[in-house]
């Protein structure tokens, strides 16, 4: 588990890593990502900057690197409005979704804040400090996202409820007024809510966003198509969506990039059961022939293979949440992420699990407090258990272990939670098979 003393070294120093889903780092929350892949062979993700339960993001922006999509780097205070490193003169106001673009040797990042204004600040390096921010004039709203076409003529979309677009300038800093197109993609007609990101593959121009189609809540991601960059677009459908990460997930915002000849997805799920505190995360996707994007689920695996059921496991990693329980800092430790406030018949879900040619035992590391069982399934929760543990009352960290029947290969696990029906039960932070 990371310690406190290292989690100070990654703000400080931004060298170290992290891998699979979520891909932010234990105790650092960043949301609505949008990858960026930059000449030096890296990714990067831009995004919001959760730090308070309930409440959306923040005055700065971190950065996230990886060479390979397992490993990823934490790049520090990229850019703030207020505060340490300001780069925002003339507004202190909080920062909402970001986009990054480099075009003629500068990186420029596009920015909005809560009052509907838009800006742009700069920097010679993908992970920042960006600096010198301005605003954008003519442009009111959120979430910005910029798409340069292979004729080298770059493009500005913004808005929530019903998109708009216009070319860039040469300048990449101001918006040509005369270009503006209305209504790109609206709630009615694509289930757009916010969060657009654009791009090109064959010809055709992908129109990604939050997407509020299903359950009267914005927590896909979907996409239309069109043979233009400002549209007609039609609608497509959804990517993924990340119902079931937290008893209280609201939204989604991602973006979708190819890296080393593979598609993915970028998304966020919600922890800590609010809408906010939410965790960039990626999935692979595949194209169709004529252009679609099925649908993917949500995994803990993320880019890389299933899990190795022998080394140990974050509960934190869990995909789907049912019930009451949710992710939440350790208050002890705010480095590490757990399962918390875990009620009768709640249950968890983790996928992948590889475990191999057969195991035999199951070892966890709880934290109780009325105590209460823990029963462990594969791919059909209530049917197919295979083992279960007996957690006591009020006990402090310590490792529990049981049998399970011989388990082998690929599969989903869950976790199925039993006790006092009035109480919560206990806390997991890891566990692993043996």
């Amino acid at each position: 588990m990371f310690k406190l003393k290292i989690l100070l070294c990654i703000l400080l120093t931004g060298n170290m890593v992290f891998s699979q889903n979520p891909v932010s780092p234990p105790g650092v929350y960043i949301a609505d990502p949008t990858a960026r892949v930059d000449a030096n062979g890296k990714i990067y993700i831009y995004g919001s900057l959760d730090m308070v339960a309930g409440e959306y993001c923040s005055t700065r922006h971190h950065v996230l690197s990886s060479g390979d999509l397992l490993n990823w780097t934490l790049h520090p205070n990229s850019f703030a409005s207020a505060g340490e490193g300001d780069a925002v003169p003339y507004s202190d106001r909080m920062l909402y979704a970001p986009d990054m673009m480099y075009h003629n040797g500068m990186y420029y990042l596009y920015y909005c804040m809560s009052d509907g204004s838009e800006g742009v600040a700069t920097a010679g390096q993908p992970e920042g400090r960006f600096v010198n921010g301005q605003k954008i004039e003519g442009v009111h709203g959120i979430d910005p996202t910029v798409f340069v076409d292979d004729d080298g003529q770059a493009y500005y979309y913004w808005g929530q409820f019903s998109a708009k677009g216009a070319r860039l300038n040469p300048d990449m800093k101001t918006v040509d007024s005369a270009t503006v197109i209305d209504d790109l993609v609206t709630e009615q007609t694509h289930f757009f809510h916010e969060g657009g990101f654009v791009f090109k593959r064959a010809g055709v121009y992908y129109f990604v966003y939050t997407h509020i189609g299903r359950q009267d809540r914005a927590t896909c991601i979907g996409y239309s198509t069109a043979t233009h960059p400002l549209g007609p677009f039609k609608y497509g459908g959804v990517i993924i969506d990340n119902a079931g990460c937290d008893p209280e997930s609201w939204n989604n915002h991602g973006s979708v990039a190819e890296f080393r000849n593979r598609w993915y997805v970028f998304y966020h799920r919600s922890t800590h059961g609010s809408q906010s505190m939410r965790k960039a995360c990626v999935e692979p996707i595949e194209f169709l022939p004529d252009g679609s994007i099925p649908e993917v689920p949500m995994t803990s695996q993320g880019a890389g293979n299933p899990f190795d059921a022998r080394k140990q496991i974050d509960a934190a990693r869990a995909c789907l949440l049912w019930g009451n329980v949710r992710i939440v800092r350790d208050e002890k430790h705010p480095d590490n992420e757990i399962l918390s406030a875990i009620r009768h018949n709640d249950r968890a879900a983790w996928k992948y699990l590889d475990y191999g040619n057969g195991l035999q035992g199951f070892k966890v590391r709880v934290r109780s407090k009325s105590g209460g069982k823990i029963v462990l399934a594969g791919d059909k929760p209530w049917t197919s258990t295979f083992g279960s543990i007996t957690v006591p009352e009020n006990c402090d960290w310590t490792e529990l272990s049981c049998e399970i029947k011989p388990k082998s290969g690929v599969e989903t696990l869950w976790i199925r939670f039993e006790g006092n029906k009035e109480k919560d039960l206990f806390e997991i932070d890891s566990f692993v098979f043996f």
